[in-house]
């Protein structure tokens, strides 16, 4: 099939999956014959990167559905894996359904490994899409910046995205004095999704938000990668917890990645209530900057 100027093959049975965003189901392919040399210098004339193919400075490759311009002539080097070879490059404008979201599938793959299928990069990017302003704001450093600290405080409340419940689901997490009440039961808002969405009145904001009757089914944010991204996003880009401002807000105004931790977690963790379990989220950010090829900037702890 051709979709935006390219052509794909479907390497698996989909139901019409994005072939910039499910690589699993789709791979680049031509439909000229091939084509010689190394990639192009325009997104237009950009090409599928090959290992062991000759590349020079200034030419565009495609990989797992991101771009890449080489910074440095290199014989074919890994595009994900040589960040001085290669730097990730924008050609689409920014929407995260395309091959310029701030974090590609394969540096997903790599930097979670040990991941629940259920936290899929799929979901995240579909997720994202719905809430535009997520991961899009901004320069680029900005951007990348976002999506590291979004996943870094993610990985950390699920333990690197391995559960999608909270293991403790005898808590009674429903305000009462709400005048929705707690229709799914008092004991149903316990923690679910990538940064674990509690109580029924966020169940019920989040819902609002989203479109979605999180409220009376809760259970939904574990049954669905999306829906469960999305909570988190929601969260992400509206809340203050018990900080100062929104996570997104701290990040796209410079006020760096402590902030989000207080925005997240501050009451038992900032200002020295917990430095190991804040020294574990910087240390995950730090990790995830470093994939992706941006600095994490300054104000990390809090």
């Amino acid at each position: 099939m051709r979709f935006e100027g390219n052509y794909y093959i479907a390497e698996h049975d989909n139901p019409g999956y994005s072939p910039t965003v499910s690589t699993w189901y789709w791979e680049p392919t031509s439909c000229d014959g091939g084509g010689g040399g190394g990639g192009g210098g325009t997104c237009g004339s950009a090409t599928d990167w090959v290992a062991g193919r000759q590349y020079y400075t200034g030419n565009i490759v495609r990989y797992n559905g991101s771009y890449y311009i080489a910074e440095h002539d290199n014989p074919g080097y890994d595009p994900t894996v040589s960040t001085w070879f290669w730097e990730p490059h924008n050609c689409g404008g920014g929407d995260p359904g395309n091959g310029s979201f701030p974090i590609s599938e394969a540096q997903f793959n790599q930097l979670f490994q040990g991941r629940n299928s259920f936290y899929s990069y799929q979901g995240f990017v579909e997720a994202a899409r719905t809430i535009p302003a997520f991961g899009t704001t901004g320069s680029d450093t900005v951007k990348k910046q976002e999506v590291a600290a979004f996943l870094a405080n993610a990985s950390h409340e699920t333990g690197g995205f391995v559960y999608i419940e909270e293991i403790n689901k005898n808590n009674d997490l429903c305000d009462e004095s709400q005048w929705y009440g707690c229709p799914a039961g008092t004991y149903a808002y316990y923690g679910r999704g990538p940064i674990q969405l509690s109580w029924n009145f966020n169940y019920k904001a989040a819902g609002d938000y989203l479109g979605l009757d999180l409220l009376g089914n809760p259970w939904q944010v574990a049954q669905n990668s999306t829906t469960a991204w999305r909570t988190a996003i929601w969260y992400w880009m509206t809340q203050r917890g018990p900080g100062t401002m929104t996570p997104h807000d701290a990040m796209v105004n410079s006020r760096g990645f402590g902030e989000t931790i207080r925005s997240i977690n501050g009451s038992l963790e900032c200002n020295g209530g917990n430095p190991g379990q804040v020294q574990s989220r910087v240390s995950k950010y730090q990790q995830i900057t470093g994939a992706i090829g941006v600095t994490p900037g300054g104000n990390l702890s809090c």
